[in-house]
């Protein structure tokens, strides 16, 4: 079984939990919902830094993590390897974060990730007449 959307992990186990509830109703009353077996594969997140990001300079820093096509997808792909997620990164400075197996691999993601953007971030120009 697969539960997706929830917000919370509390809500997918509940989720499950009545799933199997409803299975037993129509007539298969020996599946059961094991708590033990119950396993997040795949956690995402979203979050906005708050400032817009150069891509081409991040990409040309960190390629070897790094892959941006910007005629295909508008966004950077970054693959961090500790913790093993992908992150999505935008010039608008919006952020996803893919992949991750618990919320503390996603706060450690963006704990990590935050002091590149932040090396990348593109300053105010002001033009005077």
């Amino acid at each position: 079984m697969i539960v997706t959307g929830a917000k919370l992990v509390t809500d997918s186990v509940n989720a499950a939990k009545k799933y199997v509830a409803i299975i037993n109703r129509v007539g298969f009353p020996e599946a059961k919902f094991i708590q033990s077996n119950y396993r997040i594969q795949n956690m995402t997140a979203t979050c906005d830094f708050g400032f817009p990001i150069r891509l081409e300079g991040l990409i040309y820093a960190y390629s070897s993590q790094s892959c941006y096509e910007p005629e295909l997808f508008p966004g950077l792909v970054y693959r961090m390897a500790v913790p093993k997620v992908v992150l999505l990164i935008f010039v608008s400075g919006k952020v996803v974060v893919t992949g991750a197996k618990s919320e503390d691999s996603l706060r450690s993601a963006v704990e990590n990730i935050f002091p590149i953007l932040l090396e990348f971030r593109k300053k105010n120009v002001i033009v005077s007449t």
